[in-house]
């Protein structure tokens, strides 16, 4: 089977908070004595089609109660979903319309057995039971908690001071969220650092309803993002996505600071904390390269969402175009009516998120042109085939005509 402290120090390893640790090491303690699963449970609201490493934090976390004896319990918030979290928001969200929840739900939860064991995990819904909860079981779950402690919120707490508006549907969302550990009930429910207010929420409807147990609550941190500083978001433009090309991927991951990198290790990496420190070891004594030891993180990251021989071939490409300073084999490809402004060709092959940035990039040096740094922000090309590149990942090949 496993050893206990082993697997309680690999459950607890990046956690930001547990609460409850007592509980979950029952649950292990149990599960070697008499085989007997127990359930853990983690939301995700279909809000986007495409997870990056950011949310894959909390999977892998999942797939390690796997190891161990836990029967996931992925749950989709497709009825929660057309309400939206208020987590950190300033504002009332947009609700989803149901096409989009359906269509999004179904992009996660293809996604998300690259990780998980699908023999070891319940793909569930909450409209499930919240659609059968109708008008006089919501109304009883609101009587279970009050406006004053609602507010006790952070994000709501400033809204109100700021006398920005908050809708009644957002004091349900927490609620809701927190009947969904009573309807599953759950042993265990994961969740950023963001969510603690909801996870909290779970425990106390579970004691409320009178179920038999109280969930154990396990908080991760927020994976920083390419940029150190910020959280992984897309928005933000600082993320790895999970369905990205395994030359992105990899080029992304070797892009990041070595001090960052030990904070993927902790977070992402399947080693071993034992197997982490000797890396970090090996560094400091000079034994092994920071770079060589990103790119063993490259590696495995691409192996686990591609295979080995793409992420072998993505190594050999970054080599190519990085060390050897040649451009790639492969890359996309644009037709377009000149002449043309040069930030304009950049944002139209999405090298460039816009024709501002375009300027910036061209002003420190980080646009070329058939591999010569473009020194004209104003630069119009004429009719010819040209190879755009931005900063050292970033290549397109365009047709002026």
């Amino acid at each position: 089977m496993f050893d206990l402290q082993d697997a309680l120090s690999e459950i607890k390893r990046g956690t930001a908070e547990i609460i409850d640790d007592e509980r979950i090491k029952s649950l292990l303690e149990n599960y070697l004595k008499t085989g007997k699963n127990y359930y853990v449970k983690a939301g995700f609201d279909p809000t986007a089609p495409d997870l990056h490493l950011g949310h894959t934090v909390l999977i892998q976390k999942l797939a390690l109660f796997q190891k161990y004896g836990a029967i996931v319990q992925f749950l989709i918030g497709d009825f929660t979903g057309m309400i939206g979290d208020p987590t950190g928001k300033n504002a009332t969200r947009k609700p989803l319309d149901r096409e989009s929840v359906i269509k999004n739900a179904k992009s996660y939860k293809e996604q998300v057995f690259k990780i998980l064991d699908p023999q070891k995990t319940k793909v569930v819904f909450n409209s499930t039971w919240l659609d059968e909860l109708g008008a006089k079981g919501l109304v009883e779950l609101t009587t279970t908690f009050n406006v004053a402690r609602m507010l006790e919120r952070d994000d709501f707490d400033k809204r109100y001071k700021s006398e920005t508006p908050i809708s009644i549907s957002e004091f349900l969302y927490p609620l809701l969220q927190g009947y969904d550990s009573v309807a599953l009930k759950s042993d265990v429910e994961l969740g950023g650092t963001d969510q603690k207010f909801n996870l909290l929420m779970g425990r106390q409807l579970q004691r409320t309803y009178n179920i038999g147990k109280q969930q154990a609550v396990l908080m991760m941190p927020l994976l920083e993002g390419l940029d150190g500083v910020n959280k992984m978001s897309k928005s933000l433009g600082n993320y790895i996505g999970v369905t990205e090309d395994a030359d992105t991927m990899f080029g992304k991951v070797l892009s990041i600071s070595d001090d960052l990198m030990w904070r993927y290790y902790e977070l992402l990496s399947d080693k071993t904390l034992q197997e982490i420190q000797s890396l970090k070891d090996d560094v400091q004594s000079g034994k092994q390269h920071p770079k060589a030891v990103k790119e063993a993180l490259a590696m495995e990251i691409v192996t686990r969402y591609h295979d080995k021989d793409k992420a072998t071939m993505a190594k050999a490409e970054f080599d190519k175009v990085h060390k050897q300073k040649d451009i790639p084999t492969d890359m996309p490809e644009f037709s377009m009516q000149g002449p043309i402004w040069i930030a304009k060709i950049l944002t139209d092959a999405k090298l460039e998120p816009s024709t501002s940035q375009a300027r910036r990039d061209i002003k420190q040096g980080a646009v070329k042109i058939d591999q010569k740094k473009v020194q004209d922000e104003q630069l119009q090309l004429q009719d010819g085939e040209y190879i755009v590149q931005v900063g050292k990942r970033k290549f397109a090949r365009i047709k002026v005509i």
